[in-house]
């Protein structure tokens, strides 16, 4: 039976308090009237995307996304549908031309499997990012802010903040809150600095708690960021922001607001969140490399009118 951690942090934010911190982070929408917003990607700019491409050195790429589940656990139970189809469904031939086929049915948004949220997924008080009427988003798709924003890829500089290695422990437990201390203290254990334009990822280290302890219901218990520490990405001006849990703290820290940092990342702030990552692979990448930042490849699927797709986010170092 799982527990919250109770570490000494900071408090639980009252509703007026969120209120205040929802209206010092929120981002003034920057694109002409009636072009496509792009939320917090228009922070990366054809200048950031060369730089970035200066990180790579020695040509090493590492996955940074989890391997998509289908098996039902408690953490996700409705997990990816795989069909084998074709040639397997009528038997294997032994002479001529057959291809081996299959189908995949997913819920992209969960407790598993690694996947990028779009603009549109955040509804709050009736509206999107930017104030886009939240009718936009239909029964038969997301008119607006789909993840057809990013349909051009998401490149720039990734940075990796390894909070667990920080507080020299395998995993943050269940409960617990990533602070702006917390933040600003990997950057300079780890002697690197999140800048504008760049693409953050934040450890916790679920996904090390879940294979080495076994899968549990997320929905309920998570470690994740504090809402205050929202305020270290407005004034870094952080393009996109990653974590391998799904980036809220649960139970909640925020009275009325089950998920407070999605609601300030993607509704506030426009940016597009990529959760449930991994990011052990990408750690020992870092550690052999001795740097922490790296070039970053995202494609989300082009999916018309999506909330999400799964991700496959490539560092390149």
């Amino acid at each position: 039976m799982l527990t919250p951690a109770s570490p000494a942090g900071p408090p639980r934010l009252s509703a007026a308090e969120f209120a205040a911190l929802y209206a010092r982070v929120r981002r003034r929408a920057g694109t002409l009237p009636g072009a496509p917003q792009r939320g917090a990607l228009e922070d990366i700019t054809p200048r950031h995307v060369l730089a970035a491409a200066a990180e790579v050195r020695s040509g090493r790429t590492v996955t940074m996304a989890a391997q998509v589940e289908t098996e039902r656990g408690p953490d996700d139970p409705e997990p990816c549908e795989h069909v084998m189809t074709g040639a397997v469904r009528g038997g294997i031939e032994s002479t001529g031309l057959q291809f081996a086929t299959d189908r995949f049915a997913m819920n992209v948004h969960g407790d598993a499997d690694s996947h990028v949220d779009a603009l549109c997924h955040v509804i709050y008080d009736g509206t999107l990012y930017g104030g886009v009427d939240a009718n936009s988003v239909t029964a038969s798709g997301a008119t607006a802010l789909s993840i057809e924003v990013a349909r051009d890829g998401i490149v720039g500089r990734g940075v990796l903040l390894d909070i667990p290695r920080l507080r020299g422990v395998p995993w943050l437990e269940p409960g617990d809150h990533v602070t702006v201390d917390d933040l600003t203290a990997a950057e300079r254990a780890q002697h690197v600095r999140v800048n504008e334009g760049d693409l953050l990822f934040v450890r916790v280290g679920h996904r090390r708690r879940r294979a080495e302890l076994g899968a549990w219901h997320a929905a309920d218990l998570r470690a994740g960021l504090h809402p205050s520490a929202v305020e270290f990405l407005r004034d870094r001006r952080v393009a996109v922001l990653g974590s391998d849990g799904n980036h809220d703290t649960a139970p909640s820290s925020t009275e009325g607001v089950d998920f407070p940092v999605h609601v300030l990342a993607i509704h506030a702030m426009g940016l597009h969140l990529l959760d449930y990552l991994q990011f052990e692979d990408l750690v020992a990448v870092c550690e052999e490399e001795g740097r922490w930042s790296f070039l970053c490849v995202i494609a989300p699927l082009r999916l018309p009118e999506a909330t999400g797709s799964p991700v496959n986010p490539i560092a390149v170092f």
